[in-house]
């Protein structure tokens, strides 16, 4: 059953970078630390994750490679996300380097420009076409970085919430509809293995916290809080889906719901404040054709 109700969204900034590394296992090395540490900006200084693994065919230099998202809730903060995690997780990776994702986008962060002072003094510039490269002399060799990245405005948390009976069969069908959105283009899942097991309300009873357990999905607290539980629901996992459009997260939310129902989850619902937290609203039953 997929509720009658909507999943509330926010804009947010992202980058898209091309990764590269000599091979996969260099590749998957980096990746994982780049994607480290960015379930949520409620704590996180970014959310990222891998959109997806490019073929030799098409890497900017034909080596292994991935095109990363990270999003983060200003450019601000962004352009320091991106410039301290490419700096400790891919400069440091034996046989990396970094490129844009996102060449025809109007706002630049500095990326190259600001990590070329690792070099001390020894760094060189590289022009290719119109576009700057730095070469930093590193142990291996030298780190290939470019000089700018993209920035765009995306959205962030779309989110589906789903309920089932027990745990294994929860957490099957959250696994099923994060690896479906895993295949699409535009979005990405930023918590581990795209499922949130502590999905979050805004604010607290305690001072000074901006978030706290959403209660409400919690199957323990029945009787305790206003439950918005399904009756026979005795778990709830959560999705979140941060996209590089509207249409993006929509889609990454139709195909999860899709997934979900597939296999025999008891209810679809999704987290909103009425509209009051974020601009970009998402009707789940319309999602869906009704």
């Amino acid at each position: 059953m997929i509720e009658d109700t909507f999943a509330e969204a926010f804009t947010m900034r992202f980058a898209r970078l091309i990764v590269t590394a000599d091979d996969d296992y260099w590749l998957d090395a980096c990746l994982r630390e780049l994607t480290g540490y960015s379930a949520s900006v409620i704590s996180c200084d970014a959310e990222v994750g891998v959109e997806r693994r490019i073929d030799r065919a098409e890497s900017p230099d034909g080596r292994s490679a991935a095109a990363v998202l990270i999003f983060a809730m200003s450019r601000g903060a962004l352009q320091k996300a991106i410039t301290n995690r490419v700096g400790q997780c891919l400069m440091t990776c034996p046989t990396t380097a970094a490129f844009d994702g996102l060449p025809a986008a109007d706002e630049r962060l500095a990326l190259g420009k600001h990590l070329r002072f690792f070099g001390d003094g020894f760094q060189k510039s590289k022009i290719a076409g119109t576009t700057r490269y730095w070469r930093v002399p590193v142990m291996d060799g030298e780190f290939l970085v470019i000089d700018k990245v993209g920035c765009a405005k995306g959205v962030g948390g779309g989110n589906l919430i789903l309920q089932g009976v027990d745990q294994p069969q929860t957490l099957a069908a959250a696994k099923l509809a994060a690896i479906a959105i895993s295949d699409l283009p535009g979005v990405i899942t930023p918590f581990p293995g795209g499922v949130v097991r502590s999905g979050s309300k805004v604010g607290s009873r305690y001072p000074g916290l901006v978030a706290s357990t959403a209660d409400a999905y919690c199957p323990t607290l029945r009787g305790r809080t206003e439950s918005q539980l399904h009756p026979d629901a005795n778990c709830a996992y959560e999705i979140v889906i941060d996209g590089d459009s509207y249409d993006s997260v929509a889609e990454g939310m139709k195909v999860g719901m899709q997934a979900g129902t597939a296999s025999g989850i008891l209810a679809i619902t999704a987290g909103n404040y009425g509209g009051k937290l974020g601009k970009h609203l998402f009707a789940l039953r319309e999602l869906v054709g009704g």
